[in-house]
């Protein structure tokens, strides 16, 4: 198959494109200089001259606290809901399938239940999640063959991420406050980049969750655990007596630009129901990764 993939220089479209090449498919992979998805004339002549058998569309914005800035919800809205308008517009003009990365935003974020994949009582708390709900929106009113997979707690090589962030702050601080009331499951973007491209090779199409498996927990517990992990690799910096990391609320931590859901649990049992295999647990991924990044 030859498939274009967008966002490639972020932490999932690059994973995406290694895991295709590695299967001995031709992968394209581009950015916004090879394509500005907000520019429609852009997208059709990429695409087009490409004449790809399928579109991955991993691109985004993704700075959640800065979309609610009122100069930047313009751009934001153009990104996520109209860039990803454009890329459906020419899939169903190529009669080809198209995979859409959404987020677990695109609900209210309350309760205790894990969000259904084809739950429909969207609710986004935020800029992002709004324009992350209109580029669902645009893809599921627009063609027929398509997948929409929603992720959360996303972390990868190629980029930013909370475990680096933690990482940073363990080595320069002896205490770390993190919110312990936001609940989900990290994404590692290798793991899931696996995932995707066995769903892109067949037609299964529709809405799926999909993050690392295990038990719930919160950015605490996830902190916790990154730096148990750190320790038992030989990096005593991170241990219980060197940084303490400690508990608070949501509201104890302070307000951001944006508002975070409480509850970004995601029902996967239909990646297996489909014949999909989920990904492994968060704790492994989570260790490959540390190993994968030298630690």
């Amino acid at each position: 198959m030859k498939l274009l993939v967008t966002g490639v220089k972020g932490q999932l479209g690059y994973d995406v494109v290694n895991e295709l090449t590695g299967r001995g498919h031709e992968a394209v992979g581009v950015d916004i200089e090879e394509m500005d998805i907000t520019d429609a004339a852009s997208v059709h002549s990429v695409i087009t001259a490409t004449a790809p058998d399928a579109v991955i569309h991993c691109a985004a914005w993704t700075a959640v606290d800065l979309a609610e800035d009122e100069d930047k919800k313009e751009k934001v809205h153009l990104v996520n809901a109209v860039g990803t308008q454009h890329i459906a517009d020419v899939c169903k003009d190529l009669d080809i399938p198209m995979m859409y990365i959404s987020t677990d935003y695109v609900f209210n974020g309350q309760g205790t239940d894990p969000w259904q994949p084809d739950c429909k009582d969207y609710h986004p708390l935020n800029v992002y999640g709004e324009t992350k709900l209109a580029g669902e929106l645009a893809v599921s009113s627009t063609l027929s063959k398509y997948f929409i997979v929603r992720i959360a707690w996303v972390f990868g090589k190629n980029g930013k991420n909370f475990i680096q962030t933690m990482l940073k702050l363990g080595k320069t601080h002896d205490t770390i406050r993190v919110v312990n009331d936001q609940i989900g499951n990290p994404t590692y973007t290798f793991d899931l980049a696996r995932l995707l491209v066995d769903m892109i090779e067949t037609d299964k199409y529709g809405y799926y969750h999909a993050t690392n498996e295990g038990d719930y927990i919160s950015w605490y517990d996830f902190t916790k655990e990154i730096f148990r992990q750190a320790t038992e690799l030989g990096h005593q910096e991170y241990a219980e007596d060197r940084v303490q990391v400690i508990p608070v609320s949501t509201a104890e931590y302070g307000a951001s630009k944006a508002a975070r859901p409480f509850n970004s649990r995601l029902d996967k049992s239909k990646l297996a129901a489909n014949g999909f295999t989920p990904l492994p647990a968060w704790q492994d991924a989570l260790h490959r990764y540390l190993l994968e990044c030298g630690l």
